[in-house]
């Protein structure tokens, strides 16, 4: 079993992506830490891609400014080897299938095995189709992490029997981005996952102020948020550190009320 289990110890978690090399792998490292001292649960590190499907401007930006300034799937590598030397944070990638089939899937899931990169999250694989590369990352103990929207309908039962690691519930249709409202029944969603498993489940996609951490934690496992925290290092750059930790503790303690809640009812 992965560390990601760690990241639910205390009942809700609070998630956190980046951008892999923006504004540079320096800051990157420093950045993860800084995320993990001030509550982050888990972190997502996203793989810079020249094609990022399910991903708004902000992060799509993110990539372009990554891929510029020279940042490669070894170069996302070295990242982690060098927060494993400070860290033992639950660490998931969020990738596109080209990168991880370019580098061929035997040689990079034996490199996450190493690197204890815990679980991956690969937007562009329908579920259908995961068997492509499952056995791979299963024999090098990576978590096939899988994504239920709000169109999956059907398929909601059949994708959660078979969760590994956590289940990222993705809250709203189209893709990453801050949003003002979140309308999707997410709790009926939820209701039907914990019906066949009970790995944890965490909602993303839109998710910026604490109050919606707190309400997707209140629904779900956990709350996840990459466009707000990529927007503040896309502002600041190499002096995000403080601003970055800052928003973290106030997302985290949005998680942590909806924690707190539930344990008083």
């Amino acid at each position: 079993m992965s560390n990601i289990k760690n990241a639910f110890q205390n009942g809700k978690a609070f998630i956190a992506f980046l951008t892999a090399g923006d504004p540079n792998a320096d800051k990157t490292v420093e950045y993860i830490l800084k995320m993990e001292k001030a509550g982050a649960d888990l972190v997502e590190i996203g793989i810079p891609f020249s094609d990022p499907t399910a991903e708004g401007v902000v992060i799509q930006e993110a990539n372009i400014r990554a891929l510029g300034a020279g940042m490669t799937t070894d170069g996302v590598f070295d990242i982690v080897r060098r927060v494993r030397e400070k860290s033992r944070i639950p660490l998931v990638f969020l990738t596109y299938l080209n990168p991880v089939f370019h580098y061929g899937y035997d040689r990079f899931f034996e490199k996450c095995g190493e690197l204890s990169v815990d679980g991956i999250i690969i937007p562009d694989l329908p579920f259908e189709e995961k068997g492509e590369l499952a056995p791979a990352a299963t024999a090098h103990g990576v978590d096939l992490i899988s994504m239920i929207a709000p169109t999956s309908k059907e398929r909601i039962r059949k994708i959660a029997s078979q969760a590994a690691g956590f289940l990222y519930i993705v809250s709203s249709m189209g893709v990453t981005g801050v949003r003002s409202e979140i309308t999707t029944d997410l709790g009926a969603i939820v209701k039907e996952i914990r019906e066949v498993t009970d790995v944890p489940c965490a909602v993303g996609f839109g998710i910026s102020t604490p109050d919606q951490a707190r309400q997707m934690a209140a629904l779900s496992d956990g709350a996840i948020v990459g466009s707000a925290i990529v927007k503040i290092i896309a502002e600041k750059g190499e002096q995000a550190g403080e601003a970055l930790a800052e928003y973290v503790s106030k997302m985290k303690a949005g998680v942590c009320a909806a924690r707190e809640a539930q344990k008083s009812l």
